[in-house]
């Protein structure tokens, strides 16, 4: 078999060698082609003009004018009209000129047009680097962004050109958009978008993390959200060239059984918040008692209330008791030790160490910088002892299940006499076991189960629901979308409010939502209470993220271990018809152990001034109370 022989290598030439340098340079993109038209545009001026002094061809032999006389025929065809009074000679050159300047200018054009407008695409985009310092940082998008921004927005306002920026998926100005639509009053806050990926270290580089005094890391909308958060915390704490102080980042986590390996990933960096079972605790906490929604919506949210920390050295020495009546217009509720121990609501005879803060409610931080000392002084002799009575069992109704509900009872059974009992009633089929096994021992609580439909009256009616101590309406998150849930809830809430005004029964009712726009739906079933999940999260990682030792405070007033609100008959404090000042009840509640920091009025009608629900928290010390039948004191406690 005869063998083809190798072809002997081309030899390279030295167009060759030209032609690949040419190549390489327009491989730069639009500014390499800008280059060589502009360098092509000279050369064609340049030429002109010198066969133009050489031939003697123009109306003058200045070099530097002959030169400018070309460039004008090469960027302006309209110039050759005023050479009419030349030789044809010169009008023949000029004419060819002004050819070549008409393809290669105006190429020139074209090319620096198209590299503008794609430099421009590349801005809507939102690829370009962000210069920003001290500013709030969030990665990813959700719904709950929006309750997010408005949060911050409000919590900056005292700040000098504050900013936030947002890293997401999402397209640049599909954002910005959105945010307008509905956060349409940003209160000087500036918020920048940049597309791009949040576990990409490129992308979020782009945002300037080192800079950021707070980094919220939002759970996004896909199948295992978890993995994106943790993966985002990995990204910034491990990833290579971060800062060397520690950042601080608030993150939620949907399944608490990856809250482990998120802790690991993030160490002391990171205040990671359990969505499922922080719901859990405020939905049992709430269903407990008819008004305890609005007092921790109030305390979540900037808009009114919150809670701060201050250091006053005027108040070391005082025992708390005494501090509690030591501001008019801010509520003490805690201590914070120089050694960063926070403890709610300790006991009355607890001294205020040196180098110690308060941890107060107050309208906002410069208030309390700038808080009157009390005058009030309390009536002693209208404050009634404690009875001491002795709590029954409780009798629960749950009515729809989801992947809460587990954590739900298991919260309930925290604060419940023992012979207590829930039922558990859903449209689908429950194993009881199962159930049981997912909620774990119980101490207090014995569970039954029931498939009924929930959304129908008569299923409903057969419950005898005047036998509950309150109810529970949980949606049917993990079978239905958003909507329809809630659609399901709020037929079930009907139904309730029209069983109650029909048979005269008053069962308490807490309901869930998942979407916030349908909150104002449901105030037409006069529900006592409405918890939107979303929302509540978005509300706490606003707070946290503002100062990172509020979380254990807030993990302490959703314990069952600690000190919680509580809303407690007005009367069992200082006598029924008395009218005094709100420090009278301070110094009652402080009597047994409890931090007085509101009140709620049984008709508003009554207080003008008050809330459309009657909850005021932390009225001035000098306000003036009539205590009526119904009324409430809010007070933290620990039962």
């Amino acid at each position: 078999m005869s063998s083809i022989p190798a072809s002997a290598p081309r030899r390279i030439t030295l167009r060759d060698r030209l032609r690949y340098r040419f190549d390489t340079s327009m491989a730069r993109g639009p500014s390499a082609l800008i280059g060589w038209l502009g360098i092509a545009t000279a050369l064609l001026v340049l030429l002109f003009g010198i066969v133009a002094l050489l031939g003697s061809l123009g109306p003058t032999n200045n070099p530097v004018h002959a030169l400018y006389n070309a460039l004008l025929h090469v960027i302006d065809p309209g110039t050759i009209a005023g050479d009419d009074t030349a030789s044809a000679s010169f009008i023949g050159l000029q004419l060819v000129l002004t050819f070549g300047g008409i393809i290669i200018f105006s190429a020139f054009i074209g090319v620096l047009a198209t590299s503008v407008d794609e430099r421009l695409q590349e801005l809507r985009k939102g690829r370009s680097l962000v210069l920003e310092h001290d500013h709030t940082l969030i990665l990813g998008w959700a719904d709950t962004i929006f309750t997010v921004l408005s949060e911050l927005a409000i919590a900056n306002e005292s700040e000098r050109d504050p900013s936030i920026v947002i890293l997401a998926e999402r397209d640049k100005v599909e954002m910005e958009d959105a945010i307008r639509d509905k956060v349409p009053d940003l209160r000087g806050t500036r918020v920048v978008c940049r597309t791009g990926s949040s576990i990409d270290l490129h992308d979020l580089a782009m945002v300037n993390p080192h800079g950021a005094r707070a980094i919220i890391v939002l759970s996004p909308e896909e199948e295992e959200p978890d993995a994106s958060v943790i993966k985002t915390i990995l990204a910034l704490t491990r990833g290579p060239g971060r800062r060397e102080e520690p950042y601080h980042i608030v993150a939620e986590i949907e399944d608490a059984q990856n809250l482990e390996a998120a802790r690991l990933v993030a160490g002391d960096e990171a205040v990671l918040i359990d969505k499922s079972e922080t719901i859990a605790r405020i939905i049992v906490q709430t269903a407990r008692q008819s008004g305890a929604a609005s007092v921790y919506t109030e305390l979540l949210d900037f808009d009114g209330d919150e809670v701060y920390f201050h250091a006053d050295p005027s108040l070391e020495g005082m025992t708390y008791a005494d501090a509690l009546l030591a501001y008019e217009n801010c509520a003490i509720i805690g201590i914070h030790g120089a050694n960063g121990s926070s403890g709610l609501n300790p006991s009355p005879d607890t001294v205020l160490p040196p180098g110690a803060s308060i941890i107060a409610i107050a309208e906002d931080d410069s208030h309390l910088q700038a808080a009157e000392r009390s005058g009030a002084r309390p009536d002693a002799s209208v404050i009634v002892g404690a009875n001491g009575q002795t709590p029954a069992p409780a009798h629960s109704l749950i009515l729809g299940i989801n992947a809460r509900t587990p954590m739900v009872i298991r919260e309930l059974d925290e604060y419940v006499e023992a012979g207590s009992s829930v039922l558990v009633v859903a449209d689908r089929p429950i194993d009881r076991e199962t159930l049981l096994a997912k909620i774990g021992p119980l101490r207090h609580l014995t569970v039954d189960v029931r498939q009924a439909p929930t959304t129908e009256r008569q299923a409903l009616e057969a419950l005898d629901l005047a036998r509950f101590d309150h109810a529970i309406v949980m949606c049917y998150a993990d079978d239905l979308d958003p909507q329809r849930a809630d659609a399901r809830t709020l037929v079930t809430l009907l139904h309730l409010r029209d069983i109650a005004e029909k048979t005269g029964m008053r069962c308490p009712v807490v309901s869930e939502m998942l979407d916030d726009r349908n909150r104002e739906l449901a105030q037409v079933t006069k529900v006592d209470d409405v918890i939107v999940s979303d929302q509540v999260i978005s509300l706490l990682l606003s707070q946290i993220s503002e100062n990172r030792h509020l979380a254990g405070v807030f993990t302490e007033l959703f314990e069952a271990d600690g000190s919680e609100v509580y809303l407690r008959d007005a009367e069992g404090y200082v006598e029924a018809g008395t009218t005094t000042s709100f420090a009278t009840f301070v110094a009652a509640a402080a009597q047994r152990g409890e931090t007085a920091i509101g009140y709620r009025h049984a008709d508003p009608a009554d207080a003008p001034g008050a809330p459309a629900d009657g909850v005021r928290v932390n009225p001035r010390k000098s306000s003036e109370l009539t205590v009526r039948a119904g009324d409430r004191l809010i007070v933290l406690a620990e039962d």
